[in-house]
């Protein structure tokens, strides 16, 4: 079962490195969800994510506090923007920009309510 959750962990960090340069795929939740399963599976693995100089604070500060850097709220909320032009430029159907504005508008009250890590 380990290697199931170490490989499950090494596959959210692969999704989180695509992230970093795809707008469009969230790179904290695929890290966090790493951490996850490498606290099942490896501390070697755990250890290193936590103390990685770039992602190891993003997810030191959700698990501590469910904080959230100002940096990863502004780039989040130019993403959700850049998404939803995209879709008003591509000319949406009026039923999906009504779903993309609901569940975008969700997620960043959400976002913006979490404390600033």
């Amino acid at each position: 079962m380990q290697f199931i959750w170490a490989a499950l962990g090494l596959v959210c960090v692969a999704l989180a490195l695509i992230g970093v340069v795809l707008p469009l795929l969230p790179t904290v939740p695929f890290l966090l969800l790493a951490a996850f399963f490498f606290a099942r599976s490896s501390e070697r693995l755990h250890t290193w994510l936590l103390t990685h100089r770039l992602f190891g604070p993003m997810i030191v500060d959700w698990q501590q506090s469910g904080a959230i850097r100002p940096g990863a709220k502004k780039a989040a909320t130019l993403s959700i923007a850049a998404v939803f032009g995209l879709s008003i430029l591509l000319s949406a159907p009026s039923h999906v920009l009504a779903i993309q504005a609901v569940v975008l508008g969700g997620v960043l009250i959400f976002i913006w309510t979490r404390p600033n890590g």
